[in-house]
């Protein structure tokens, strides 16, 4: 690996760093509202993205997208990502990234049309609803909401919630089981279902940490009841569900890495800059050996995440999937994200809990990155199982 390599998108990179230093960072504090006014700044600030050529940067332009890779991208959601309000502004926003990446992997011409390219547009918004109350998350195998097959249709009957945007979105793309006899990860089947479709039912909007959310950034609660939908809504073949669904997860979870970068930084800028500021017992909270500590760990740990997104982001552009790499970025840098922003907010007192700094919004939104897209367990799991695996076939693992 050369540093060559790992060279970012210097001009894109330096229009998204002022873009978001200009007119979005300036304007948190009506974003954070969630109301009219925001939503109306939202699109305002939308509009003028798309004039600077920097729209929806996670897919290509034969999404409808400026994507250029997953290297580059990394380097601009470490700007993007600074507040949670960037991904919506720039169009990359999960679940939505996520969903058009699956559509224009495994969607047909009409599917594209239809739902690809409005998505992609910022036109509409969609979810993914796969997540159920009744069984565990981490153990998609276990789900049981079925889709049955009648003539031209399916029938489907389920309960999930945690389907993130469903309020207000368009459609959804919903994991059901087609085949229960069949192997456990041949069970199920990913079926794009209008949120019109008579039997849709978005219950409520699921408050997580205090927070309800509007609209885009809700997590909701949706009941399936006797919904009726072509067979022509499947996205894919009948029975890749679990593959579809990592082929959505792996890049899923680096996006959120990639903005969690962003971040760490912010967090990490907060605490020097204040450390430098406060006094305390005569001197500067930055003359204290524990705060110095703090900055030290945290400047380890966030290059080390750096270094670790762009390595996987750059095999992932070389076409390798990067498990391993992925599961590993996403356990280390979710633990990093919040305890780099822990350490700011201790750095802040009793500041740090108000709405004086974004330290309070950041450490909120943060702890959930232990849990959705596969719990630290999971992916700790899966990166000791790979690993092992490799020494147990007489070879060994091979750092690169």
């Amino acid at each position: 690996m050369t540093t060559s390599s790992f060279a970012p998108p210097a001009e894109r990179l330096e229009q998204v760093r002022a873009f978001m230093n200009e007119r979005v960072l300036p304007n948190e504090h009506i974003l954070d509202q969630e109301n009219d006014e925001s939503d109306a700044l939202v699109a305002k600030l939308r509009d003028e993205v798309r004039e600077l050529g920097l729209w929806a940067p996670h897919v290509p332009p034969e999404a409808g997208g400026t994507g250029t890779g997953f290297l580059d991208y990394a380097y601009l959601n470490e700007q993007i990502g600074l507040t949670v309000w960037g991904q919506l502004i720039f169009g990359c926003q999960a679940p939505d990234a996520g969903n058009a990446e699956i559509l224009h992997m495994f969607g047909t011409e009409e599917q594209k049309e239809r739902w690809l390219f409005p998505l992609v547009a910022g036109q509409i918004r969609s979810f993914f609803s796969m997540t159920e109350p009744e069984v565990p998350g981490s153990d998609p195998t276990t789900l049981r909401t079925r889709a049955v097959r009648d003539g031209d249709d399916w029938v489907i009957d389920g309960h999930k919630w945690f389907s993130s945007g469903a309020e207000g979105a368009a459609f959804g793309i919903v994991m059901a089981v087609t085949d229960p006899d069949a192997a456990p990860h041949a069970r199920a089947t990913q079926i794009i279902v209008p949120a019109d479709t008579p039997g849709v039912d978005v219950v409520r909007a699921v408050p997580t940490m205090g927070h309800r959310g509007r609209g885009w950034s809700t997590h909701c609660e949706v009941r399936y009841t006797n919904v009726r939908v072509p067979v022509t809504n499947t996205l894919g073949a009948e029975g890749t569900g679990f593959l579809i669904a990592q082929k959505r997860l792996g890049p899923g979870r680096i996006h959120h890495v990639m903005r969690w970068l962003a971040q760490m930084q912010r967090a990490f800028d907060l605490m020097c800059r204040y450390s430098l500021e406060r006094e305390a017992f005569g001197e500067p909270l930055a003359k204290k050996q524990t705060v110095q500590n703090w900055i030290a760990d945290s400047y380890v740990e966030i290059q080390a995440c750096r270094l670790m997104t762009l390595d996987a982001a750059h095999k992932i552009d070389a076409g390798d999937e990067a498990r391993v790499e992925v599961s590993a970025i996403k356990f280390f840098a979710a633990k990093v994200m919040n305890d780099v922003i822990d350490r700011a907010i201790q750095v802040h007192g009793a500041k740090g809990l108000t709405d004086e700094t974004p330290l309070a919004h950041m450490a909120m939104m943060a702890r959930g990155g232990r849990i959705y897209d596969g719990p630290d367990e999971v992916h700790r799991q899966v990166v000791a199982k790979r690993i092992l695996r490799t020494f147990a076939d007489g070879d060994g693992w091979h750092f690169q």
